[in-house]
């Protein structure tokens, strides 16, 4: 991404501001492990979608003063020999200005007195914090921490919900984070034909995983996207696994939720197929009518469509397909079969922290996900592809990525060195 792409973002969250106000928003911090061990660190993304810079422990600073200007600083961490020694090289202050635009900058040791100095002069009304939390239970972070600290020591600010915002503007993608999905979805599908190429029976689920991962650090560090979900066999019946743990029996459905992350941005797809590389009746059966359901889903989907039909649209044309082969007889018994919801928003997260609108727009991009669980006859799987809302419809952003029955089938025959002998 340029740096321009970064600058744009922050002009548009700043128009949305109100006069007299002040932003503050954190990177994120490093999470303690075990022992002297943290997590690897993942950044905030709304402060990646602001600045483009990973790294823990920087904060940004703007003001919207009340004729309408604005003004920024990003506050970075001091150098400190032994501690990037130890830990790696800290971001500089023209390393930050080419990645973000941002042409202001001081250190985090500075940030309390600028802040404190800047709010008591009685020029802002208002605070902008990005502190919104998934879950009730999840840990304070920084930005729950300074946000006590504003109300016990500055309690005469007015605080306004910044996430709010950046979930709006993260709703419609734009150009460069399309071409980014696009980039990431290539490297999602070689990663998949890759455990196409080598799935066999007696293949555990580890090492199908190492054929994914294997592909992905072949395309630089983002990697997955996500936490990969990949399963065989009776394993494909729990919707989020990660034990990697099971062994593909001959005729298993190897089940893959995968997504490649490219530029910050990431794909989600699903793709099943018999670990010997041929569907019996049954699976079949099963799978044309997933895929009917998502071939459908693409055919209609368009700017106007309204959001919260989008699943109960599939269950229902699912239903019918499910009928047609004797699966299921009323629709009250869909939940048998159908076990999750089927249209997510993707982005910078995989379940992308979006404001979800009444109808889809142009330049939407959410998952089309069918997923199809038969605990009677051992079949559970799932068709997860990407759809992008253009002006007039839409786009399979993942089409590409072998789908159809014939094209597994296909590919694993001409391709699957163990399955040919």
């Amino acid at each position: 991404m340029k740096k321009e792409y970064y600058s744009g973002n922050r002009q548009n969250f700043y128009k949305e501001m109100k006069n007299g106000s002040v932003a503050v928003f954190f990177s994120g911090d490093e999470v303690r492990k075990s022992g002297d061990e943290n997590y690897d660190y993942f950044g905030n993304r709304n402060f990646l979608y602001l600045t483009g810079i990973q790294e823990a422990g920087l904060i940004l600073l703007a003001v919207k003063e009340n004729d309408g200007e604005t003004k920024e600083t990003l506050y970075l961490r001091t150098p400190d020999f032994l501690q990037e020694r130890w830990c790696g090289k800290r971001i500089k202050a023209d390393q930050a200005a080419e990645i973000s635009g941002i042409g202001d900058f001081k250190y985090v040791t500075d940030f309390k007195e600028d802040f404190h100095w800047m709010v008591i002069m009685g020029k802002y009304q208002n605070i902008y914090l990005d502190a919104q939390k998934y879950d009730t239970q999840d840990i304070d972070q920084t930005v729950h921490h300074f946000r006590k600290y504003i109300r016990e020591n500055y309690s005469y600010l007015k605080e306004e919900n910044g996430t709010f915002i950046l979930r709006k503007l993260r709703t419609i993608k734009q150009p460069c984070e399309i071409e980014s999905m696009r980039r990431a979805e290539e490297i999602t599908g070689e990663g998949i034909r890759a455990m196409m190429k080598a799935s066999r029976p007696g293949m555990y689920e580890y090492q199908y995983k190492a054929e994914y991962d294997y592909v992905l650090g072949q395309y630089g560090t983002e990697g997955s996207g996500f936490p990969s979900i990949i399963s065989a066999g009776q394993n494909n019946f729990c919707i989020h696994y990660y034990e990697y743990s099971g062994q593909a029996k001959d005729g298993d459905m190897i089940l893959n939720d995968v997504g490649a992350r490219w530029n910050g941005l990431v794909t989600d797809v699903s793709r099943g197929w018999p670990c010997n590389g041929k569907f019996t009746e049954r699976q079949k059966a099963l799978y044309n009518c997933a895929l009917a359901t998502s071939d459908h889903m693409f055919e209609i989907l368009k700017p106007g469509f309204k959001m919260m039909e989008v699943d109960e649209t599939a269950r229902r044309y699912n239903f019918e397909r499910l009928k047609d082969i004797g699966v299921c007889d009323k629709y009250e018994d869909i939940g048998t079969y159908m076990w999750h919801g089927g249209a997510h928003h993707v982005g910078y997260d995989c379940h992308d922290m979006i404001a979800r609108p009444d109808v889809v727009k142009p330049g939407m991009v959410f998952c089309v996900d069918i997923g199809i669980y038969h605990e009677e006859w051992g079949i559970g799987f799932r068709v997860e592809d990407n759809c992008l809302i253009t002006e007039d419809g839409c786009e399979n952003l993942s089409r590409h990525i072998p789908r159809t029955i014939p094209e597994i089938e296909d590919y694993i025959l001409k391709n699957n060195i163990y399955l040919r002998k």
